[in-house]
């Protein structure tokens, strides 16, 4: 039995059911633990009664110290900061836990993850992360970190000095810009291989976590999961895919429409409970707009048979 956390609010709501999905397919037994950023979507998952699924309820387990802070972060600056809380609720939830790996809600399986587990466990370490991997002509490592927060495995005892640090710098500062080497929650990775050398593992094969920043570096098909960062819904019938890095057509119909497929799927079932899908792009800033211009000269994104219009 594995025991996942991931994070989000009512806005996000599609991508983590596309998610949990996703691990009903491909992993054996499992627990995903879902820390609800809003109470409107823990009654949400109440009334959907996931197979699998625990839920956290954000507003019962917020901290002083995160309320103190809470008020001088926008919301995803404020979900970056509960990153590191995530697995430490669910340790405090149930003393028999553990092991964690926390998730993003925009990440998709395609394969049972059992060799990241294994090789974390060959390394004899307690935590696992994993490098950004960037083709090499779209590296930020310089501004968004080597490492990316988005699939990370704590033991609870070992991992817990690392887990422990983190939070304590995410309380100290957790923004949405560029400052002192610090970038959200995610910079903070950037030593721990030397920081932590005892305890942290770096997953060494890159090809197994794939996003839209590597998928040109690797192949696709020995992927364990795929990460949708950047991609929004519209509304229930059109998604921006949010990618301004070029995709193949292999990748497309392999990865990109079976997720959409699951996309698709669960806004429907979100539907049936009487709940109207959020716009999860609000408002075209000019970075925006720059970058649907880019995205429409290197990407040429075609319509896919998915239930979408894409743009």
């Amino acid at each position: 039995m594995e025991n996942f956390v991931t994070l989000f609010d009512v806005f996000f709501l599609p991508q983590g059911l596309a998610l949990h999905r996703s691990m009903v397919r491909n992993i054996k037994d499992f627990t995903l633990w879902i820390l609800c950023v809003d109470d409107q979507v823990y009654d949400l998952l109440i009334k959907l009664k996931l197979n699998n699924v625990r839920l956290l309820q954000l507003s019962k387990l917020e901290t002083p110290e995160l309320l103190a802070v809470k008020v001088t972060r926008n919301k995803g600056e404020y979900c970056w900061t509960l990153t590191p809380f995530a697995p430490r609720f669910v340790f405090e939830a149930d003393q028999s836990i553990n092991r964690v790996t926390y998730l993003d809600a925009d990440l998709w399986f395609r394969q049972s993850p059992i060799e990241i587990f294994n090789e974390l466990i060959s390394s004899g370490k307690d935590v696992l992360i994993t490098d950004h991997g960037y083709a090499p002509e779209y590296d930020q490592s310089a501004t968004s970190g080597q490492y990316c927060v988005q699939f990370m495995i704590f033991t609870r005892i070992g991992g817990e000095c690392v887990r422990k640090w983190w939070e304590e710098r995410c309380l100290e500062w957790c923004f949405a810009r560029h400052e002192g080497g610090k970038f959200g929650d995610q910079m903070y990775l950037d030593d721990w291989p030397t920081r932590f050398k005892d305890a942290v593992h770096v997953l060494g094969n890159q090809e197994l976590a794939l996003a839209p920043w590597n998928i040109s570096r690797y192949p696709y098909n020995k992927s364990i999961f795929f990460h949708f960062q950047g991609l929004k819904i519209v509304n229930e019938n059109l998604v921006d895919l949010g990618a301004m890095y070029p995709i193949i057509k292999p990748v497309k119909e392999n990865i990109y429409k079976p997720y959409l497929v699951d996309l698709k799927k669960s806004i429907m079932e979100i539907k049936f409970i009487g709940f109207e899908i959020k716009n999860q792009r609000c408002s075209v800033t000019r970075a925006e707009a720059i970058r649907r211009i880019l995205r429409k000269i290197f990407n040429k994104f075609k319509n896919i048979d998915s239930g979408f219009e894409l743009i």
